[in-house]
């Protein structure tokens, strides 16, 4: 998908997208934050931080940037960091993950929710986060990965046409965001429900 697909989709998905996908994706959500939390260093990018429905989990002496390309999740997260008083959350800014105006090793850690099948270019993706992390920093996933076969790959397939409007890609592969060597030094765990999220640790 481009970026006005993905706009358009988040548009659509704005208002509700606390209660449907809330829940589905809070175990998700709460693992990578708890592993930020005990990672060293203190200036964080959140990507694709959405409604904000990680926030409240960070620690408080953890500094917090969040970026997102749709204008209707943002003013929900920044109502939620209001509400809250999430004095640790520096800023939330409308912004291209793939192309961000950040500088080079600026922040301690990265993690991107949900976000690496949504983007139109994953490896670009990761390149910037390469470059916006500082070297021996650490780049943290949270994603849905297809299955290798089974029924569970019959199933992606067969939504994979619909992902325009999901706002996702059912039938993205690991290998559309990492290459080998990457793959052979990552660190994965799977996440409930049903281990259909992994979450992924790369190190700089």
């Amino acid at each position: 998908m481009d970026a006005a697909a993905i706009r358009d989709a988040y548009r659509r998905w704005s208002g509700f997208y606390d209660v449907v996908f809330g829940g589905v994706s809070s175990a998700g959500r709460k693992r990578a934050a708890d592993l930020v939390n005990r990672l060293p260093g203190r200036i964080v990018l959140e990507v694709g931080v959405g409604t904000g429905l990680a926030l409240p989990r960070y620690a408080p002496d953890k500094r917090i940037t969040g970026i997102d390309l749709s204008t209707e999740m943002l003013a929900l997260a920044r109502r939620r960091v209001e509400e809250l008083d999430l004095r640790n959350v520096d800023g939330l800014l409308e912004m291209d993950a793939e192309a961000t105006e950040f500088a080079d090793g600026q922040f301690d850690t990265a993690v991107a929710m949900f976000v690496a099948s949504v983007v139109p270019n994953p490896r670009q993706l990761l390149t910037e986060l390469r470059r916006v992390v500082k070297p021996g920093g650490d780049i943290l996933f949270v994603n849905h990965f297809a299955a290798q076969g089974g029924p569970r790959w019959w199933v992606e397939r067969a939504m994979a046409p619909m992902s325009r409007r999901l706002g996702w890609h059912p039938d993205f592969a690991i290998e559309a965001l990492f290459d080998a060597a990457e793959i052979a030094g990552i660190e994965t765990s799977p996440v409930p429900p049903f281990g259909i999220f992994t979450l992924v640790r790369l190190r700089n």
